[in-house]
């Protein structure tokens, strides 16, 4: 094993510690209000105690390891070792009562995701993937091969959309799927619910822990404008978007490229 992999003991506490805040999140689900951050995004005190949960597990857990997090922390940790955490991906659906959100945990070493954590509590599934080893869903390893539907649909995000209007005189090349959370419109790439993903301003808390999930099971990224592969030790990513395009194979990235480069024009 590599010293710089999580231990066995620390993947069960991680287990426990996940179960412990998706039972919270199922029990709060359809029974809380919301507010407005000042960037005018919804939260709910859901949030910030699944925040405080996990953020304080993984002190306990990985103590001489740092935290960024949605909600907490936004520099870059100076640890070798430090984690990413979007307590609750998917705020506005909570809110709504709509059952889709995810809790979205990757642990970076070297700059790059080493293990990440996605877990859809309505749905009762949890992907664990870790790098160079695959992914499991439900701790049954998913074999990439057998990955292959040939789905039709692409997933956008909300901001996303705008990239129809600017080109309206051209056919988009699949059927629209609108899921609302970052992570989960890329875990549908993945999973090959959908043939590819067009997300216009994801933050690295969105989108860290199924990057991993993309690329173990043999996913192709264009990141459009800022490369997370170039962060920095105290870089602050309050305001730092991620824009990309997700595909299950680089082909299908040459059809939604086009589509994509539209959301860099001004």
């Amino acid at each position: 094993m590599n010293k710089s992999d999580l231990t066995n003991k620390q993947l069960r506490e991680l287990d426990s510690l996940f179960k412990e805040v998706s039972k919270r999140q199922i029990k709060d689900f359809g029974n809380i209000s919301a507010s407005n951050k000042s960037d005018g995004s919804l939260i709910t005190s859901c949030d910030l105690w699944s925040d405080k949960t996990i953020v304080d597990g993984l002190a306990a857990i990985a103590p001489d390891e740092g935290v960024l997090s949605e909600e907490g922390g936004k520099l870059i940790p100076s640890t070798k070792a430090y984690w990413v955490v979007d307590p609750l991906d998917g705020t506005t659906n909570f809110a709504a009562g709509i059952p889709y959100w995810s809790i979205s945990v990757a642990r970076f070493v070297d700059g790059k995701p080493q293990s990440s954590f996605l877990i859809i509590p309505t749905l009762k599934k949890k992907f664990v993937s870790i790098k160079g080893k695959g992914v499991w869903l439900n701790n049954q390893k998913i074999d990439p091969s057998r990955n292959n539907n040939q789905s039709e649909c692409v997933s956008l995000c909300s901001r996303s959309i705008k990239i129809l209007q600017k080109n309206p005189n051209s056919i988009f090349p699949g059927k629209i799927r609108l899921l609302g959370v970052s992570s989960l419109n890329l875990t549908s790439v993945a999973m090959g619910q959908t043939f590819g993903a067009i997300e216009s301003t994801p933050k690295i808390w969105d989108i860290a822990a199924a990057w991993l999930l993309l690329e173990e099971l043999n996913c192709s990224i264009e990141w459009l404008e800022t490369d997370p592969l170039n962060l920095i030790s105290g870089q602050n990513l309050c305001d730092i978007n991620f824009p990309l395009i997700a595909c299950r194979s680089q082909k299908k990235i040459e059809t939604l490229k086009p589509w994509g480069n539209l959301l860099l024009e001004k």
